[in-house]
């Protein structure tokens, strides 16, 4: 199984009741594993795409207030989207078990930052499980549902791209039945009134020995013995394998402690440090144990890793990395033969959003380049040769808010595209503020139906656009659905051009189906009446 795969396989297993989440890298498999699943299906799990990952967390979270467990899914930089939710929900507690997925995304493969999510899981002050192989990710997920049912509170599994996109056998586990339905004892629980607030907030800071001792007794942390006491080595997740492949008869020298479970377990870390004469501290991210460690054990011995130069700042563990932090020679391969050459990344051949791009591109001549705010999504490949249309991509739902601030500051037409999944996920409010500002921007809603980045999932959008532009606010006149096709060229031309010399808000809506679902769309119904004949 893949990571993600290993995951979904071990909610279901875990006897999960709903599975929620918005697709991003490289989360977006688990949810696509538990829908396609004749088992999810045969268990009646409720598995569904929200609008985004605030609405999936909260969503979760009523169904573990119902006594049922839950499961809620997304990539890093979805859980700021979610942190309203997730922080409040390390307060309200959880009834049935509540398991929160973040998927890294360290070296940025396919995102506009690396953070994190151990780092909220620390500021929530929540149990947080770090799985290093596709087991552990089964094993963990499995045993995270339980344990937030033992502490009656929220546990955040964080994974990275490595392994979630990465594959290994997984012995599963024995299916466990669904909970009933059963409300919490004390219905004031969620109510975060400050009152109550305040005494929920004691009995989340009175489980943190709790939570220690579970970690401390935890098969997921292991001490591993080494001869060589010269360095110790703390290793987190992931990090272990590179460790060992360094090692090709898999015995290190140096002790190991492998961290799976936070928080960090002191007795542990204090053995590490008090046998050894320096610690090296590997983990995939930010120096969060690094920063730890040496705040509880800096007694004087030397402690590398991140914030020493001994591992870069950035960028993803790997083995060659790991084996330069250890004083062991690193193996450099072949040479990349020039007749293979990095190719960018480019729209689609055939892809809706091209069409649209050069009709804006046309229409916007007049006013020279600067001027177009972009979001998150295919699109936003716009940015490279050879359109080179957009001068922003900053999270989901920005590029119409910033185009009412740039209009604020004088910079007039302004223009926003945006996609129509990342629209229903955090466009509408940014469409608001615009209308209420009555601010001088245009805005194309590129709607392709679907989710189209990450795959083709099902876009919250779908056929509800115009509705909800004029339900915003958004003046019909000033709403057009137009058709990106070079035969249409001209016309779509005029009407941006139109547009742009309006001063207030005005929608325009490329509307032509993902390229990509099309073909799948047609190979389907090809299939079908294949199938029909034989």
């Amino acid at each position: 199984m893949l990571g993600d795969e290993a995951i979904a396989q071990a909610a279901i297993d875990a006897g999960v009741s709903g599975v929620y989440a918005y697709p991003g890298t490289p989360s977006t498999e688990i949810m696509e594993y538990v829908q396609v699943s004749d088992q999810a299906k045969e268990l009646q799990i409720r598995s569904l795409w929200s609008a985004n990952e605030k609405t999936a967390m909260e969503t979760a979270l009523g169904m573990s207030y119902a006594g049922k467990r839950a499961m809620v899914c997304m990539k890093h930089v979805g859980l700021n989207v979610a942190a309203d939710a997730f922080i409040n929900s390390a307060i309200t507690g959880a009834n049935g078990g509540l398991v929160v997925i973040a998927a890294d995304d360290p070296s940025m493969h396919s995102s506009q930052n690396e953070q994190d999510s151990r780092f909220y899981g620390k500021f929530a002050l929540l149990p947080i499980l770090e799985p290093g192989n596709q087991q552990e990710a089964y094993d963990m997920t499995y045993y995270a549902f339980n344990l937030s049912e033992q502490l009656r509170l929220p546990v955040l599994l964080r994974i990275t791209t490595r392994l979630a996109h990465s594959r290994s056998g997984v012995e599963v586990k024995p299916l466990r039945a669904q909970n009933t339905l059963q409300l919490p004892g004390n219905l004031r629980q969620y109510v975060l009134l400050p009152a109550i607030a305040r005494k929920q907030y004691k009995a989340l800071l009175g489980k943190q020995d709790a939570m220690e001792i579970e970690a401390e007794q935890s098969g997921f942390n292991q001490y591993f013995e080494g001869e060589n006491k010269r360095m110790g080595l703390v290793v987190c997740g992931l990090a272990y394998n590179y460790v060992m492949e360094n090692y090709p008869d898999r015995k290190c020298p140096y002790p190991i402690f492998k961290i799976g479970q936070y928080p960090v377990p002191r007795q542990m870390m204090n053995r590490l440090y008090e046998e050894c004469d320096s610690i090296l501290v590997l983990e995939d991210g930010y120096p969060i144990v690094e920063e730890l460690l040496r705040g509880m054990l800096d007694k004087g011995k030397l402690i590398r890793g991140r914030m020493d130069g001994a591992l870069p700042r950035d960028g993803e563990l790997n083995p060659n990395l790991v084996a330069s932090a250890l004083g062991l020679p690193v193996s450099v391969g072949n040479p990349i033969p020039g007749i293979v050459r990095n190719r960018p990344p480019k729209l689609c051949d055939g892809c809706g959003h091209t069409d649209a791009f050069l009709a804006l591109n046309e229409a916007m001549k007049k006013y020279g380049k600067g001027r177009v705010f972009s979001d998150i999504g295919c699109y936003t490949l716009s940015a490279l040769p050879p359109l080179e249309s957009i001068n922003s991509c900053v999270d989901m739902g920005a590029s119409i808010t910033m185009a009412v601030g740039a209009a604020d500051a004088g910079l007039i037409p302004a223009v926003a595209t945006i996609g129509d999944s990342t629209f229903t996920h955090s466009g509408m409010t940014s469409l608001l503020d615009a209308i209420n500002n009555k601010a001088p921007i245009t805005v194309l809603i590129l709607d392709n139906s679907t989710t189209g980045m990450t795959g083709g999932q099902t876009s919250s959008a779908f056929g509800k656009i115009e509705d909800i532009c004029k339900g915003l606010g958004v003046e019909e006149e000033h709403l057009h659905i137009i058709r990106p096709l070079r035969r249409y060229h001209d016309e779509n031309v005029e009407i941006i051009k139109k547009e742009l010399e309006y001063h207030g808000v005005s929608v325009i809506i490329p509307r032509r189906e993902c390229i990509q679902t099309l073909n799948r769309r047609m190979r389907q119904k090809a299939s079908a009446r294949k199938l029909a004949k034989s």
